[in-house]
């Protein structure tokens, strides 16, 4: 499939290294009893209002700098609606029009090891985390987990700036160290702390980009090798076959190391 190029962005969700939550005084803990770290806000009752964490700016802000991250002097929260079944609010509280900071760059050693590689930071935004959803489908109920609803995280956007599932990786591993240096995010990918979405989308040389797929919580370096090398494949087959590729939300499946559809964007 050597005719098709493959641009590849990258989201990155990381769960910040503080004592509490972005908006409440609950703690923020992994394992602790199911429901025991949700407060009065984080449950949604009427009259609570969020009260923002002075450490989760200090951690964004030094993250920032990190990402050589030009800064917002004002930036604001913005609601982002939509159906969220472990979220009590019914919303995310996010940046989306003026996020704490933009324009930033990375340098990264390549995957040869030979050279280092920019990778353009488009943002980096403050906003919850949400709860957990466990399945059980033999008696078909769905459990929530509000414990890590309210976490707070750095969502740290690239442009759509590679072209190659080792480069991605190499990124992809380089921030992980600096944000563990940093201390501003413990990094534990089996906790859930580091999390992966990236967009996959292939085009012929010297025409404009293909329609893109986004494949959502990857955890781990070696699963995001596999999702981005088979959605190359997926979306060079469908092309070469004269086949549009959906505009679509994806997941891994980790047993089978494929995609599937989850939702259309």
């Amino acid at each position: 499939h050597s005719e098709w190029k493959p641009v590849i962005g990258l989201e990155v969700h990381a769960q910040i290294n503080s004592k509490t939550k972005i908006f409440s005084s609950a703690l923020n803990k992994f394992m602790a009893p199911p429901n025991s770290l949700v407060s009065q806000f984080d449950a949604s009752m009427p009259g609570t209002l969020p009260v923002l964490n002075k450490e989760c700016v200090r951690a964004a802000v030094m993250t920032a700098f990190a990402l050589n991250c030009n800064f917002n002097l004002r930036s604001t929260f913005d609601r982002k609606h939509y159906f969220y079944a472990d979220m009590p609010h019914g919303y995310q509280i996010t940046q989306h029009w003026t996020p704490i900071a933009f324009d930033g760059h990375f340098t990264f050693p390549s995957s040869n090891g030979m050279e280092s590689k920019s990778l353009k930071i488009e943002r980096l935004q403050l906003e919850q985390d949400s709860g957990k959803s466990l399945h059980d489908e033999i008696d078909n109920v769905s459990l929530i987990d509000l414990n890590r609803a309210g976490v707070g995280l750095m969502e740290i956007v690239t442009a759509p700036e590679l072209h190659s599932a080792t480069d991605a990786c190499a990124f992809i591993h380089e921030l992980h160290l600096m944000l563990c240096t940093l201390g501003t995010c413990e990094g534990k990918m089996s906790e859930g702390q580091f999390r992966v979405d990236v967009n996959v989308s292939l085009h012929k040389p010297g025409e404009v980009f293909g329609t893109r797929a986004e494949v959502k919580n990857i955890a781990g370096i070696k699963h995001l090798q596999q999702v981005v090398d088979y959605e190359i494949e997926r979306q060079a087959d469908l092309l070469t076959r004269g086949l549009p590729v959906d505009q679509e939300t994806r997941a891994f499946d980790v047993a089978n190391g494929t995609t599937y559809s989850m939702r259309d964007k």
